[in-house]
């Protein structure tokens, strides 16, 4: 039996609309509020009439070409309001959404439309070429807009249940192939009505950063949508910060991964501009609290730390964050939604005690796509509930005594890499592929406060080490940027337990790997070069890097460069666009795009007068 608290802390029931379907939900709002803005994306914006109208002319289309309740339907194209406009023409043709990052390699793309089988992919004329797959299955939206044209944009009949399928999300995989997460209308529903509860419902004006192949999206783009938010879209190359679109909007609610928000932080610019913000959330990894400390000097509004697997349907559990402690609680349940810390006999634990968190409720999904076996290992019978269903996280956590629940790490090798969800046996298994490789065992090391990476410790067939540039580049044509290590390491054996298994976490407990790839590090010439390595080395926790050491084949990734952005702007006090860091990605390159010999000397100058205030 339950302890009597877990009870009383699992008493979550609450009334909800268990009959409707997201797109119910939204047609239902439009009507409320017709003229009022719904999406903003760079200069279009789009009422909730228009929005409406515009998503049933496209709904009646795939209808014609034969969309109904559990077809599964890829969207891949880049962030614009077109992307609101396709899931929910998708969702009231009565079909499902599958995401496809045009980020993500062609073979990944690859596998997850084999696996899911999509007889249709929504794209647009800029995406179309980067998509593994025949153009008869293709539905470019620029190419067939004067036949969706012709459609009614009068309400239409999907007939959709809430038992329907409303996306599959597909998510790394242990077995070296992703997975694909079943969620129905019904589940998706409920936790907009736990969201309702949990963080409030009083509309406002939400930015949205997250890409849809990550299912908090559905929070920002879906449940914000049927409670009359207006939407900002922030474009994926943007010429607009997160900081410019907060400003230029009003943006009052924001989410985002803590490694996210720690990249703000760094650019005082973008951190100053969080005191605009009505409700932050922070979720997809552990927050910790030196991070709220930063964020609370500025930040107002509530902060609100969110965990949940895509399993449950995006946030299971929610913390309001008052006075950040030593380490702060991933909160209580949602509404509908119950958590109980189990032993390995899925017994309770008594409150305190260590347990794997296992949820139950109106969230957990139907189970993995085309993988019963998967499923049944995962989903079990809720031992607590007759006829209810529970989802074995693989998580770690307790209980503390006032009901919150304390998140203490994996019980597995499962990591989180900036929000997502990496399998390390998926890296593994392509590494071992490898010509040169004999073993592969990715771990997740953070040698830098707040900063964790994924370092891939390799022995090799031979005498011969395969160049790291070679093992990235097989990395990158098979898998996201966010799975790729940012070091590989040669060791003669890797470590193993007394019961002979691989032994992770002596590898955590070897020294840094040196990432350097320069043979000779080139002394630094001027001030400039200078002010661009030191903000490298920062970002990267290095000691050095060379004249043209390749930023990214030492670890750099999307946030790092973002953070590297913020860093050169306060020190150089000028404008430097995103893209320049990805094209200029040596510090002489960079160096010489930034100005050459005049550019050097203003930085000198102002390095000058900076030393001089700080000696009166």
């Amino acid at each position: 039996m339950l302890p009597v608290e877990c009870c009383d802390w699992n008493r979550t029931e609450v009334v909800y609309p268990r009959d409707r379907t997201i797109a119910e939900l939204f047609v239902q709002q439009a009507s409320r509020t017709p003229e009022a803005i719904a999406v903003v994306a760079a200069d279009h914006r789009l009422s909730y009439r228009e929005l409406d109208e515009r998503s049933n002319r496209l709904a009646r289309h795939l209808q014609s070409l034969g969309v109904k309740p559990e077809t599964l339907v890829g969207v891949a194209m880049e962030r614009s309001e077109e992307i609101v406009v396709s899931l929910l023409g998708i969702l009231k043709a009565g079909g499902a959404y599958v995401p496809l990052d045009p980020s993500h390699p062609k073979a990944r793309l690859s596998l997850v439309i084999e696996d899911s089988g999509l007889p249709w992919i929504l794209t647009t004329l800029q995406m179309r070429e980067g998509l593994p797959v025949t153009e008869d299955r293709l539905v470019v939206l620029e190419t067939e807009a004067p036949s969706i044209a012709l459609h009614s944009g009068q309400a239409v009949d999907c007939n959709a249940t809430a038992q329907n399928l409303a996306y599959v999300i597909y998510t790394s995989g242990s077995t070296g192939k992703p997975k694909g997460v079943m969620v129905e209308h019904r589940n998706v529903v409920n936790f907009f009505t736990g969201m309702d509860r949990a963080i409030g419902h009083g509309a406002g004006v939400w930015l949205a950063v997250t890409s849809i192949s990550f299912d908090i999206s559905v929070l920002e783009l879906l449940w914000t949508l049927t409670r009359g938010f207006q939407v900002v879209i922030h474009g994926d190359e943007g010429t607009h910060t997160i900081a410019d679109e907060i400003a230029r909007h009003g943006v009052t609610h924001l989410q985002m991964t803590p490694s996210l928000a720690r990249v703000l932080t760094m650019d005082p610019r973008s951190f100053t501009s969080l005191s605009a913000l009505r409700q932050l959330l922070l979720g997809g990894e552990a927050l910790p609290a030196s991070l709220v400390a930063k964020l609370r000097r500025v930040c107002h509004g509530e902060i609100c730390n969110m965990y949940g697997p895509t399993e449950t349907t995006i946030w299971s559990t929610t913390y309001h964050v008052e006075e950040p402690g030593s380490a702060i609680p991933i909160g209580r349940p949602i509404a509908n939604t119950r958590v109980y810390l189990l032993d390995e006999g899925l017994n309770p634990v008594p409150v305190g005690e260590i347990g794997e968190l296992c949820i139950g409720g109106d969230g957990v999904v139907r189970g993995y796509w085309n993988r019963p076996e998967l499923t049944v290992a995962k989903f079990l019978n809720d031992p607590f509930r007759p006829g209810g269903r529970i989802y074995r996280t693989g998580d770690l956590a307790r209980y503390l005594p006032d009901g919150n629940i304390e998140y203490l790490g994996r019980s597995d090798f499962q990591i989180k890499i900036r929000g997502f969800r990496v399998e390390p046996g998926e890296i593994e298994a392509i590494l071992e592929q490898q010509p040169g490789v004999k073993q592969a065992a990715v771990v997740a090391r953070e040698d830098k406060a707040e900063d964790k990476r994924l370092v891939a410790y390799l022995t090799p067939t031979g005498d011969q080490r395969v160049a790291p540039e070679t093992l990235r580049f097989a990395l990158a044509s098979k898998l996201p940027e966010y799975m790729i290590p940012s070091s590989f390491v040669f060791l003669n054996a890797l470590p193993l337990t007394e019961n002979l298994k691989l032994d992770r976490n002596s590898l955590l407990r070897l020294p840094p790997p040196n990432q350097a790839t320069s043979a000779v590090l080139d002394p630094l010439r001027n001030d400039l070069e200078r002010i661009i390595a030191g903000a490298w080395q920062e970002a990267l926790g290095l000691n050095s890097v060379g004249l043209d050491d390749n930023f990214f084949d030492l670890g750099a990734h999307s946030l790092t460069v973002a953070e590297v952005q913020g860093r050169l702007q306060e020190a150089l006090e000028r404008e430097i666009p995103l893209v320049d860091l990805f094209q200029f990605s040596t510090v002489r390159a960079l160096a010489v795009h930034l100005g050459g010999a005049s550019a050097q000397r203003s930085a000198s100058d102002r390095a000058q007068r900076r030393l001089a205030a700080r000696r009166l």
